[in-house]
């Protein structure tokens, strides 16, 4: 099996672990990792690394996101979405909501901001996941993060009288939880909110467009090749022969004025070599993949 990745469709019922465990079966390989875990009542975009592509993982992952959701405002939850225990109703209040009132709460949201995940959220405190120590019944103590919000765009406002469902598009940083900004709004409009609905629409640079479903990962499908999806990540470099061995030691090469950023390093041949990083005036590598060996 050659070293790539897989843009899979997660459907609703499966973890984001038990799509990397279909995909080791379905192709044989034990180095299957996966991009930004996805909950398991959540669709859409799930990148898997396949061989050395485990190792380029990391960069996937600190990417741009988006996604479509809904949140239902009237009711908080432990878990910030609909597969938790209520905490709050307040459907009697929902009348003084207006639709102003919820666009401009989700408006503050935008940019740089601070935001604390949810306390069921697979952030690991002392070695353990958040998730592990609330459904243990201990506090679980977590500090907001940075992450930045680009985009909220609201697609419609529903009323009904279990709730006021909330229809939105969100573009946004890595670390950035969907559900916090559920319970966000909800907290700020007094009457507490959770996440009905989550699809993850891209993991930058992929879309739902590049995805295969389940049942064709199951099939074994072929992954794309490193070159492929290395190429869409980071601007190019082609080697000498010479810079060739240099980088495969370790060793730096020279820097162009073009390269100001982290650069993909390729043979003549056009096989993906090394990730290169300026580094004192010259390109370092930071990552050698040897593909023979992969």
């Amino acid at each position: 099996m050659r070293s790539g990745f897989l843009i899979i469709d997660k459907p609703a019922g499966f973890t984001s672990h038990d799509v990397v465990a279909i995909a080791r079966k379905a192709l044989l390989e034990r180095r299957v990792g996966h991009a930004g875990t996805l909950d398991p009542f959540a669709t859409g975009v799930l990148v898997l690394g396949v061989g050395s592509g485990t190792r380029l993982l990391q960069y996937i992952t600190d990417g741009k996101k988006s996604y479509q959701a809904t949140i239902r405002l009237g009711i908080a939850t432990t878990t910030d979405d609909f597969t938790g225990e209520v905490l709050k109703e307040s459907l009697s209040e929902l009348s003084g909501i207006t639709d102003d009132m919820i666009t401009n709460e989700l408006k503050k949201m935008i940019g740089d901001i601070q935001q604390l995940p949810s306390t069921y959220s697979a952030i690991r405190i002392n070695g353990k996941r958040a998730y592990e120590i609330a459904r243990a019944g201990e506090e679980v103590i977590l500090k907001s993060r940075a992450i930045s919000i680009f985009s909220i765009e609201i697609l419609e406002i529903r009323r009904a009288k279990d709730g006021i469902y909330v229809d939105i598009t969100v573009e946004c940083s890595a670390g950035t939880y969907i559900r916090a900004i559920a319970r966000d709004l909800g907290e700020s409009l007094g009457v507490g909110g959770h996440l009905t609905m989550l699809r993850r629409m891209t993991v930058e640079p992929f879309t739902l467009s590049d995805s295969i479903s389940l049942d064709q990962l199951k099939q074994g499908a072929d992954p794309a090749s490193l070159e492929s999806v290395v190429r869409r990540l980071f601007p190019a470099r082609e080697l000498t022969m010479q810079e060739q061995t240099h980088v495969s030691h370790g060793r730096s090469i020279d820097l162009t004025t073009d390269e100001l950023n982290t650069c993909a390093a390729f043979t003549s041949e056009g096989r993906f070599m090394a990730l290169l990083s300026p580094l004192n005036g010259r390109l370092q590598p930071i990552l050698v993949v040897n593909q023979e060996n992969s």
